[in-house]
């Protein structure tokens, strides 16, 4: 809930500054650089707090090769853009964590070697939250259909704040403006097709398809198995 009260207070920020901006000043230029250094502000901020978090609740038994992709392939799944460095200390039994974000912020960590981290055989895991489907339309073409998935513990409004934080988060980025500068246009469909993976999956999100699909419409004159259509080749 405490996520989720940031989240929400975060975008209101964002939203006061995009009204209030352009009337303190008449310079456009001027108003949207200082709406780009609050956003990225802001997700510099947030990504700091998953990056202690993610450090803190890591599991490492050991330092051998296999450990280390495990939590490389961790790192890059929830920071996608960030430049990854991990080095091991063995003397130490330590392992340095440092990211560097696509605004050229620099993050670091330690974490320690815990051999109890490793899960013994008949010990019970720690229970991961699934993915769900979450479709998604816009208001002018309720038949296109992006499949996108959610956390099982996200409602579908909490997951549509989600997305539209991360939507946000990637226009104002390093990426998104340079494919705003390259004319690409600001849209939900090229939005869906470029995010990086991180972006969505840190705050519980995840594309199953990247271009979207309309909804098929099946023929005869049987209904299909539960009365509905089905999408696509689901």
């Amino acid at each position: 809930m405490k996520k989720e009260s940031t989240q929400a207070t975060e975008k209101e920020l964002l939203d006061v500054l995009r009204r209030v901006l352009p009337k303190a000043t008449d310079d456009p230029k001027l108003a949207g650089d200082i709406y780009k250094a609050v956003a990225q502000e802001l997700k510099a901020k947030s990504q700091a707090k998953s990056f202690e978090k993610f450090c803190s609740k890591v599991e490492l038994p050991d330092l051998e090769p296999k450990s280390l992709e495990d939590v490389r392939t961790q790192l890059a799944a929830a920071f996608g853009e960030a430049d990854l460095t991990l080095k091991p200390n063995r003397k130490e039994k330590s392992l340095a964590v440092e990211i560097t974000l696509p605004g050229g912020a620099q993050l670091q960590a330690e974490v320690k070697v815990n051999p109890n981290a490793r899960v013994e055989e008949g010990e019970e895991q720690e229970i991961t939250l699934k993915f769900v489907p979450f479709p998604v339309c816009m208001p002018g073409d309720k038949e296109l259909v992006w499949m996108l998935a959610k956390r099982e513990n996200l409602s579908p409004d909490e997951a549509g704040v989600a997305l539209t934080k991360v939507e946000e988060e990637f226009w104002a980025s390093k990426t998104g403006q340079k494919l705003i500068r390259d004319r690409v246009e600001r849209s939900f469909p090229e939005f869906v097709q470029r995010v990086p993976a991180g972006m969505l999956s840190e705050l519980g999100l995840k594309r199953h398809y990247k271009t979207p699909e309309p909804l098929k419409q099946l023929r005869g004159s049987l209904p299909p198995p539960g009365g509905a259509a089905r999408r696509g080749d689901r």
